[in-house]
């Protein structure tokens, strides 16, 4: 009996996880308590710093809420950090969750608008470069205006709508009834080809649609959240800071344009494969039915739907409020307005989102661990202690490698603090620390694309419904950033270092 109990708990625990990963997972809850007490918390900080990237990198064997957060519970109960500290970080970026609660559920009620307007882009543009370049294009103009994260939860959502038209009719069901896409054993033997390659096509266009809200989020004073720290520090409005940051930014722009057209024409990195003629052909029949049969409440709904939209545009864009109660309101009114009054159907709104804000809080426990153990003290310091024609680039390089594995509001909150603190005491003058300013945005910002880890809008796409449905794992995400990372990094040190 108590052999088969021991099974069972071990069968139960990360469930269907690979063994390997579950032994993984619980010397690494051995391990840190024995460095903590042996070498001291610093080294356990670091390594569990690096613990939680690799639970993140293993996503697709089991999603990282689970053994991040027992890693972070087990921080917590040896004193890495405390329950005070997490909801001190929770309440800094309660805004993000709040966003992620809502505008991800709002976006889910505006599905059929953008499964409408995104397949008329897709069936109309035949050149893959074109269309990859107008995905990455639009992303980085819109995150310049809007939030990273809602400008990836359309892209996503459409994703997710393309995917399952073509998996639902080539699994023999109709496309406009919900059925597991989760699963190919019902494909025919001939789909299995085509699917392989419209994941490949899919996974290229939401990369270079991800990198984007990184290209264009660097440019603006609202494009990223330590956009308006930064700028909030400086004293810089829109204009300004637009102006500041341009001759790092804009170069990298079309630095990064170019290099998403290079990468699909040269196919390299992953990029360049094409949309299969049969699930073209599927689109364009869904598309032209859906058109044929859409009925007046149909259409009544859609036109709700755009007007929802270009609200929330408005919205976002002038910052009436909050990002996730703009979100909130695009719910009340599409719902209010079209019909949907079951607490069932709301519910399905919010599947997709509440896994990834419970995975964000145990990140943010990371980040707390970081603050309370000083983790990235030394680096500040030796940076700064550097002579100032070395200060602009080093800074780059320190915030680009520290935002790839931690937070970037983190850490430029943390690097823009110290700065401030030595220009106010005489150490700095107005014009160094407005260079080491732009410095710290354009390196939380740029380098940062290397990891899943380093963007909000990367994790967000690595560990969202579409990911597993499209074969996007850590390590290929990694892959298919790094040309976009050595452009961006590259382009963006040499103009810190030489052109401000």
């Amino acid at each position: 009996m108590s052999g088969s109990m021991a099974q069972a708990f071990a069968h139960n625990f990360l469930g269907h996880s690979p063994r390997w990963y579950k032994a993984c997972i619980i010397t690494f809850l051995i391990l840190n308590a024995v460095v903590l007490w042996t070498v001291g918390p610093v080294a356990a900080g670091w390594m569990l710093v690096i613990e939680f990237i690799f639970t993140l990198a293993m996503a697709l064997k089991c999603y990282p809420l689970m053994p991040g957060g027992l890693l972070l519970i087990e921080a917590l109960v040896l004193g890495m950090t405390t329950p005070q500290a997490l909801y001190q970080e929770l309440l800094h970026n309660f805004p993000v969750i709040l966003l992620l609660m809502f505008m991800v559920a709002g976006i889910y009620f505006m599905k059929d608008l953008l499964l409408f307007l995104f397949s008329r882009l897709l069936l109309g543009v035949r050149s893959k470069a074109l269309l990859a370049l107008m995905f990455c294009f639009l992303s980085a103009f819109l995150s310049a205006f809007l939030d990273a994260l809602t400008v990836t939860a359309v892209i996503i959502s459409a994703g997710v709508g393309f995917y399952s038209v073509y998996h639902r009719v080539a699994s023999g069901h109709d496309p406009r009834q919900e059925s597991n896409i989760d699963e190919d054993h019902a494909l025919a033997s001939l789909h299995h080809a085509d699917l392989d390659q419209f994941r490949a096509f899919l996974r290229s266009l939401l990369m270079h649609g991800v990198v984007g809200t990184a290209l264009g989020g660097v440019c603006t004073l609202v494009g990223e959240p330590q956009n308006l720290l930064i700028g909030h520090e400086m004293g810089w409005h829109f204009a300004e800071f637009f102006l500041k940051v341009a001759p790092v930014s804009l170069p990298v722009l079309v630095a990064g344009l170019v290099t998403c057209v290079l990468l699909e024409k040269l196919r390299w990195f992953g990029y360049g494969t094409l949309l299969p003629d049969n699930v073209r052909a599927v689109l364009a029949d869904y598309a032209e039915q859906d058109n044929r049969e859409r009925t007046s409440r149909q259409r009544a709904a859609l036109i709700v739907q755009a007007i929802a939209a270009l609200i929330l545009i408005i919205g976002l864009a002038l910052h009436v409020a909050e990002v996730g109660l703009i979100g909130l309101m695009v719910i009340v009114l599409i719902t209010a307005f079209t019909g949907i009054t079951d607490e069932h159907r709301l519910g399905n709104a919010f599947k997709d989102a509440m896994p990834f804000t419970a995975l964000l809080v145990v990140f943010f426990a990371v980040v707390a661990v970081i603050h309370d153990q000083q983790l990235f003290t030394p680096l500040i310091q030796w940076v700064l202690a550097l002579p100032a024609d070395q200060q602009p680039g080093m800074l780059f390089i320190a915030n680009g490698l520290l935002s790839a594995i931690s937070d970037n509001v983190f850490v430029a909150t943390i690097y823009i603090t110290e700065v401030k603190q030595a220009f106010v005491s005489g150490h700095l003058s107005r014009e160094q620390f407005e260079t080491l300013a732009v410095a710290i945005n354009t390196g939380t910002n740029l380098p940062s694309v290397a990891t899943p880890n380093g963007q909000a809008a990367f994790l967000f796409l690595l560990t969202s419904a579409i990911a597993p449905l499209i074969r996007l794992s850590y390590g290929r995400m990694v892959w298919m950033a790094l040309p976009y990372t050595v452009v961006m990094g590259g382009l963006g040190w040499f103009a810190v270092t030489d052109w401000l």
